[in-house]
């Protein structure tokens, strides 16, 4: 059947405009332009409709003569529907909820431009690393931390792994299995420790300083700062993945030298030192960022496994990861490999589902559990450097005063901050998400029950007391007086010591004859594992072995 002009206008009209008005922001798109054909269709249709369809047609579609051709501004003057129509557009751009971007411009002094491109204050607006930092000042990306500046610490290049350049992606020892997470800490952070802690595992934590609608880690009303300090005295190693995880080919210098610099002061204000090693976001490094990371002294760490438990983040689909797992397992032996293998600890079902059972497959096949820096060689001294000051002293610290920065770029016994939660004019990113309904809240025996820095100590799921300030992982001499600071809750023995009822160990508190083993590690924790017993066991807060004096 053949339709009239009249009949197949409508038709043609919602079949160009429908693409277009589906893909709108706010499904306010005016009248979609019809690009090539399209356009030449609808002129010869209205060639032919006749005086009947231009006369039913809107007022603002009738033909103009060609002599007068009306603009924009004329036309709205004439219609007073356009009008409103204009005086919307105006006032969408920009502002506080208007528009912005590439083109449009930038939102209001502190709002933040979505990936949408609209102008707002939420985290469904501010989150990075999505947010528009070049179109809104509020983007978390934008926010800097508090904490003593460390850009002016010394940065020499120690030790043979290389730094800077085209990076790192092979472990170098036989046998090493170098498991590293990506882009927390998160909501499961906590709970993924106490799976390492259970196998006697090792990790590398890649930390985003501001992602994810988060918080900054070192926001002490919140739980990181708790995860990033247990990473450390209970052996793990900490590492930068960039401020607010930005791409790193779509920032200036000096823009990309924040993302570096600000995660620093964070860490600095954490635990009085900062990572040499970093990875990039996206695995993006181009010569300009290889160049900075070089200048800022650190190693650039990639990886070559990959079970890709990002992409199957579902119960239905993590098997797939599993098989990635088993395939390299199949092909490699700890005699002849080793692997440098990326995780990301956001993702519920690597942390609850997969990290049992790539840890649980990792030590039946006889490899072993350890950080990146251990499966390059790299003596501990050359994973961090000293801050600037490390913060303010305080009772929780190892020592009464923190030492000048180390002159050869390592470090040595420092203390962390411990300054107050502190009221700030930015706004404030929505929390993430609560954790899923159905896992189990469990209890860390690590988690101090009280603490000499009230304002900050916060009771997290899994994060532990935030005024725990850990060992400096490096150089420290195995005597009480550098064991991890942490008060407890404890139980007289017949030594004089108090035996721990948490885990802790040392100043007085033995693990003799504890639940949680009799081995007082250097860090400063009860255990029964080759990592609590061996060369730097505290003898005098327990026995360094696994049975009873």
């Amino acid at each position: 059947m053949r339709l009239s002009p009249t009949a197949a206008l409508p038709l043609l009209l919602l079949a160009v405009s429908g693409p277009v008005a589906a893909h709108g922001p706010h499904g306010d798109l005016p009248i979609p332009k019809l690009l090539g054909g399209g356009r030449r269709a609808l002129a010869d249709l209205l060639a032919g409709a006749g005086p009947e369809m231009l006369a039913n047609a809107p007022r603002h579609a009738q033909a103009v003569p060609e002599s007068h051709p009306q603009t924009r501004e004329e036309m709205e003057l004439a219609d007073p529907g356009l009008q409103e129509s204009a005086t919307l557009r105006r006032r969408q751009i920009g502002g506080k909820d208007g528009k912005c971007g590439p083109g449009v411009g930038s939102c209001a002094k502190g709002y933040c431009c979505s990936p949408e491109g609209w102008c707002g204050l939420t985290s469904d607006y501010c989150a990075a690393p999505d947010c528009q930092l070049n179109y809104g000042s509020g983007c978390d990306g934008n926010q800097k931390p508090e904490g003593v500046d460390t850009s002016g610490v010394a940065r020499p290049h120690l030790g043979s792994v290389l730094y800077g350049g085209l990076g790192i992606y092979d472990c170098v020892k036989k046998g090493d299995i170098a498991i590293t997470f990506d882009d927390g800490p998160y909501n499961y952070t906590g709970d993924l420790l106490d799976k390492f802690a259970a196998y006697g595992a090792k990790a590398t934590f890649f930390i985003t300083g501001n992602n994810l609608g988060k918080g900054m880690i070192n926001d002490y009303s919140k739980p990181w700062a708790g995860f990033i300090r247990r990473m450390i005295a209970e052996g793990h190693q900490v590492a930068s993945h960039t401020w607010s995880h930005q791409n790193a080919s779509q920032m200036t210098t000096e823009q990309y030298r924040n993302q570096i610099i600000w995660n620093e002061i964070a860490f600095n204000d954490i635990l009085g030192f900062f990572p040499t090693y970093m990875r990039p976001p996206f695995s993006i490094c181009e010569s300009a960022c290889q160049k900075t990371l070089s200048e800022l002294g650190y190693h650039v760490t990639y990886f070559d496994l990959d079970t890709e438990g990002y992409l199957n983040d579902d119960p239905k689909l993590i098997q797939n990861s599993k098989n990635i797992w088993d395939q390299a397992m199949a092909s490699a032996k700890p005699a002849n490999s080793q692997y440098l293998m990326i995780e990301h600890d956001i993702h519920y079902q690597t942390v609850y589902n997969l990290t049992d059972y790539v840890l649980t497959s990792l030590f039946a096949k006889g490899w072993k559990s350890v950080t990146v820096g251990e499966c390059l060689g790299d003596p501990k001294e050359n994973w961090y450097r000293q801050g600037p000051g490390g913060g303010s002293s305080s009772s929780s610290s190892p020592s009464s005063s923190t030492p000048a920065p180390s002159t050869t770029g390592g470090i040595g016994i420092g203390s962390g901050s411990n300054r107050p939660p502190t009221t700030s004019s930015k706004p404030t990113p929505t929390p993430p998400p609560a954790p899923i309904t159905g896992v189990p809240s469990t209890t860390i025996r690590r988690s101090s029950t009280k603490s000499s820095s009230p304002a900050r100590s916060s009771t997290v799921r899994g994060g532990g007391d935030t005024s725990l300030v850990p060992d400096n992982p490096i150089n420290h001499p195995g005597s009480s007086s550098s064991s991890a600071s942490v008060a407890t809750s404890t139980s007289s023995t017949s030594s004089g010591l108090q035996k721990t009822v948490d885990g802790n160990c040392g100043k007085g508190i033995t693990c003799l004859g504890s639940r949680f083993g009799n081995c007082c590690s250097a860090n400063g924790f009860c255990g029964r594992t080759p990592e609590y017993c061996g060369q730097s066991c505290q003898a005098q807060f327990g026995a360094c072995s696994d049975s009873p004096r």
